[in-house]
């Protein structure tokens, strides 16, 4: 049986990682210290990220300080429209603005902090109509 499941990004800074996904996606921190960032989402107890520093001891020094690759993080959010607004707001690069997809989802993807690739997305209210 799983208790929990926590994706973990390896990050060059914790702060700034941490400060985005909090102030860009909306998740409030619920342990931080120097090497290592737990997020949640509000009001999810079920969704959590970790920002682990990539160059800290406990990572193995084959894994350290490698760019993300083979990966990406979807946020599926109430309104993808004010995170957008909140990424532009914060110079964050913006790959996609949001844009209704075929599957029934309006999409924005950003750059994080690390370069990894982000995927905002909500159920798009006039998929079908």
């Amino acid at each position: 049986m799983i208790n929990r499941q926590i994706p973990n990004l390896l990050v060059a800074d914790v702060a700034a990682s941490a400060a985005f996904y909090r102030d860009v996606i909306g998740m409030e921190p619920r342990f931080e210290s120097d090497w290592y960032v737990q997020l949640g989402a509000a009001g999810g107890p079920g969704i959590e990220l970790g920002l682990h520093r990539s160059d800290h001891e406990l990572i193995p020094e084959a894994f350290r300080n490698q760019a993300p690759s083979g990966q990406y993080l979807t946020f599926v959010v109430q309104d993808v429209t004010a995170v957008h607004e909140r990424a532009q707001a914060a110079g964050v690069p913006v790959i996609q603005a949001p844009k209704s997809e075929f599957y029934g989802q309006i999409r924005m993807l950003l750059t994080g902090p690390d370069g990894e690739l982000v995927d905002v997305s909500m159920l798009d209210p006039d998929f079908g109509k």
